[in-house]
């Protein structure tokens, strides 16, 4: 064999080192990329299942309240304003405490707080206090991936049977 021939076969294998380092990288990086993908796709349907299950938390405490409510006004006048209370189900029907609790990884909460009406009778933010009405508001807070999450709904309670 001569020299040439020598360099020739050298600078093929080289080159097909190079080749092979760079189908590797390629295959590397693809994999790598429908990792992080996949990652993504299961965070975000997390997600999602925890905004659905958030959304049907908030109607049930919204309905439990106005259960409450129905059941008879002074479940609901004699709360004492800007207190959390907890719903729970008792006795066949629901009722509010102060003692927390939680639905898996789900804090629900609610606040019952006085309701105003300005000077046309319209409720309000600032005004006269109108004893027949109150503000609610159900919250339902959970963490996830070391992040703090909350959602919230607001809605007013008239006594409907006085």
């Amino acid at each position: 064999m001569n020299e040439s021939t020598k360099k020739k076969q050298n600078l093929s294998k080289g080159s097909m080192m190079i080749e092979v380092l760079i189908v590797a990288t390629i295959i590397v990086v693809s994999v790598l990329s429908a990792l992080i993908v996949a990652q993504k796709s299961i965070y975000l349907s997390r997600q999602s299942l925890h905004q659905t299950q958030v959304a049907f938390l908030l109607e049930e405490g919204a309905e439990a309240t106005r259960i409450i409510r129905d059941n008879t006004w002074t479940n609901v006048s004699n709360l004492t304003p800007a207190t959390d209370y907890y719903l729970s189900f008792s006795g066949g029907t629901w009722i509010l405490s102060v003692t927390p609790s939680s639905i898996g990884i789900f804090t629900r909460k609610i606040v019952i707080s006085s309701a105003y009406r300005d000077a046309n009778q319209n409720l309000a933010s600032s005004g006269t206090i109108d004893s027949q009405t109150r503000l609610v508001t159900v919250s339902v807070v959970w963490t996830d991936g070391g992040q703090n999450f909350s959602k919230t709904l607001q809605f007013y309670l008239t006594d409907l049977f006085s």
